[in-house]
C-alpha cells in the first residue's frame, strides 16, 4: 500500500487582486507540497511577480484564500509571511555591502546578551546555518560587498532560513549567475528540498524549470492556464500554454548562403589587456554569434569593438576603412551601437522616463538644441514601431518590464541608423513573448543590411539566430562554427576539448 501523499504546504484557492479597477490577478489556483519545487511561468505581465507579493505579505488578495501549513492566513505584510514561515529571495538582493555576512543574516532579529548584540552567538548560528545547505566554507565574518554575485544569493537565502522559513520563493535566481553559478544554485536548491523546504520558483527559463521542478504552474493574462507534471509536458507543448505558439516560431529563419553582403567591420590581430589575437570579419546582412564561457572575452570583445575598453593593438576596418575607436562617443559616430548585457547597471536610467531613456544616444553624438524636434518625433515613431507597452513616454522605465526596458534601449540605438548592432546578451531576464519579438527585431535589422554581433550564453538562442558562430576561450577567438552546429560543438570549443576549427 502506498503512502499517502504528503498535505500542501501552501494552498491557494481562487486568488484575485486588481488595481485601480484592472484586474492582474483572477482565479489563481495554487499549492506546494513540503520538499516541492514548483515552477511558475508566464510571460511579463502574466501575474506572476503578483501572485509571489500575494504569498510573501506584500499585497492583500481581493478575493480567494490562502492557507499555509493547514491554517487559513491572511498576511498584514511581509514581515508577518516570514514569521509565517515565508521566504523570498529577490532576483534583486536586499543586502548591506557594508556589513557581514552574519550581519545581514540576522538583520532586525539579533541575538542579544544583556542589552547587547550577541556578536559571538550571531556568528556561531550563521555558520551552522551555511553549513546545514552545503556552505560551510563561507566566512560568517566576511563582508557581504567582497563577495561575488553566487555568495550573495547564499546570503539571501540563509537570510530566509534564519527566520525558519519552510517555503523559499525565488524570483529568477539564475538572471545574473555564470553558468558554473547555475550549477551551484541547482545544487543548494536540491539540499534545501531534502530539508522538506517547498520552493516557489519563478524563471524565464525553460530549461532550468526542466531541471528542477516536479510541477509547473502557466500564468496567461494573470489567469491559470494549467498545473502540469513537469515530466508530462515537453519544451514546445509549455511555452504553447504561454504564449500561444509554438517554440519553433522562436527563431526567424537565417539568412540564406551567398545572401550577406560584403565585410562590414574587421579586426585584424586585435588585442588589449583582456584580449589577444583577435581575427573577425563580419559582413552586412548577417548575424555573427559569439559563445563561450563567462570570463572567456566575449563581453570584452563586444566593448572594445565599441571602445569603451578599447582595442591595444591591431587593427580595425570599417566598411575597408580603418578607424580608431577610442571611446563609445567614436563609435557611435562611426555607426556602432552597442547593446550592454546589464540593462539596470548599464543600459537604463532607472528614474528617468522612456523617452529620456531612448533619447540618451541622439543626445550624445549631437548638441541637444540641433534637430531636437525631428530626433523626438523620429524617437516616437521607434517607440511605436518595436511596440513598448508603457503607460505613456513620461513613465519612468524603471516600472516597465525587462522586455519593454529592452525595447526601450533598441529604439535608442535604431535612431542613430547604426551599421553594426552590438548584442551582448539581448534577451536575459526577459519573458519567451519579448524574446521572439527581439529576435524578430534583430533579423529584420540584418535583412535591412545591418552587421549584426549577437553574444549569448543560451545555447538554443546562440545557435538558432546565428548565421556563423565564433566561440571564445581566454581572451582568443577559439574557432569558428557554420550555421547547423550543435550545442556540443560549441561546448568542445569553449572547453578546449576540441581542435580549432577553421576560419
Amino acid at each position: 500500500m502506498s503512502d499517502p501523499p504528503p498535505s500542501p504546504l501552501l494552498t491557494l484557492r481562487g486568488i484575485g487582486k486588481s488595481f485601480l479597477g484592472v484586474r492582474v490577478l483572477g482565479g489563481v489556483d495554487l499549492d506546494v507540497v513540503p520538499g516541492e519545487v514548483h515552477a511558475v511561468v508566464g510571460e511579463n505581465g502574466a501575474g506572476k511577480s503578483t501572485l509571489m507579493k500575494v504569498v510573501s505579505g506584500g499585497y492583500a488578495p481581493d478575493e480567494g484564500t490562502m492557507e499555509f501549513a493547514g491554517v487559513p492566513r491572511t498576511f498584514r505584510g511581509p514581515r508577518d509571511a516570514q514569521r509565517a514561515g515565508i521566504g523570498i529571495v529577490h532576483q534583486e538582493f536586499n543586502l548591506l555591502p557594508e556589513r557581514s555576512v552574519a550581519e545581514n543574516v540576522y538583520l532586525g532579529h539579533e541575538p542579544v546578551r544583556r542589552g547587547l548584540v550577541d556578536r559571538a552567538t550571531m556568528l556561531g548560528r550563521t555558520a551552522e546555518l551555511l553549513a546545514s545547505i552545503g556552505e560551510g566554507a563561507l566566512p560568517p565574518g566576511a563582508r557581504v560587498g567582497d563577495l561575488g554575485v553566487a555568495r550573495q544569493q547564499v546570503v539571501e537565502i540563509v537570510k530566509a532560513l534564519a527566520l525558519d522559513a519552510r517555503l523559499l520563493i525565488m524570483d529568477e535566481p539564475t538572471a545574473a549567475l555564470a553558468d558554473h553559478e547555475v550549477e551551484q544554485l541547482y545544487t543548494l536548491v536540491r539540499r534545501l528540498q531534502r530539508r522538506g523546504i517547498g520552493v516557489l520558483y519563478v524563471s524565464h527559463r525553460i530549461r532550468e524549470v526542466f531541471d528542477l521542478a516536479s510541477r509547473i504552474t502557466v500564468l496567461k493574462d494573470g489567469r491559470l492556464v494549467t498545473t502540469v507534471d513537469a515530466g508530462d509536458v515537453g519544451a514546445g507543448q509549455l511555452v504553447r500554454h504561454m504564449v500561444g505558439r509554438d517554440l519553433s516560431s522562436y527563431y526567424p529563419g537565417r539568412a540564406a548562403p551567398g545572401e550577406s553582403g560584403a565585410v562590414r567591420l574587421a579586426v585584424r590581430d586585435g588585442g588589449n589587456r583582456t584580449l589577444r589575437g583577435v581575427d573577425l570579419r563580419l559582413r552586412a546582412g548577417e548575424v555573427l554569434g559569439v559563445g563561450g564561457l563567462q570570463g572567456s572575452g566575449r563581453s570584452a570583445l563586444a566593448r572594445a569593438l565599441f571602445g569603451a575598453v578599447p582595442f591595444t593593438t591591431g587593427e580595425v576596418t570599417l566598411d575597408g576603412a580603418p578607424v580608431r575607436l577610442r571611446s563609445p562617443r567614436a563609435a557611435m559616430r562611426a555607426g556602432i551601437a552597442y547593446v550592454t548585457e546589464d540593462r539596470k547597471g548599464e543600459g537604463i536610467v532607472g528614474g528617468r522616463s522612456v523617452l529620456d531613456n531612448a533619447l540618451l544616444a541622439s543626445r550624445a553624438v549631437a548638441p541637444a538644441w540641433r534637430g531636437r524636434g525631428a530626433r523626438t518625433a523620429r524617437i516616437r515613431e521607434l517607440l511605436a514601431a518595436v511596440d513598448v507597452r508603457a503607460a505613456g513616454e513620461d513613465q519612468e522605465i524603471r516600472f516597465l518590464s525587462g522586455g519593454n526596458q529592452q525595447k526601450v534601449v533598441l529604439a535608442r540605438w535604431l535612431a542613430l541608423g547604426p551599421r553594426v548592432l552590438l548584442f551582448d546578451e539581448p534577451t536575459r531576464g526577459i519573458d519567451v513573448g519579448a524574446k521572439s519579438a527581439i529576435h524578430d527585431l534583430v533579423r529584420r535589422l540584418a535583412r535591412d543590411g545591418a552587421a549584426v554581433l549577437m553574444i549569448s550564453s543560451e545555447l538554443p538562442e546562440l545557435l538558432g539566430m546565428s548565421d556563423r558562430i565564433i566561440v571564445m576561450r581566454d581572451g582568443r577567438i577559439a574557432g569558428e562554427l557554420p550555421a547547423g552546429a550543435t550545442e556540443e560543438n560549441v561546448l568542445a570549443l569553449a572547453l578546449g576539448t576540441a581542435p580549432e576549427a577553421a576560419r
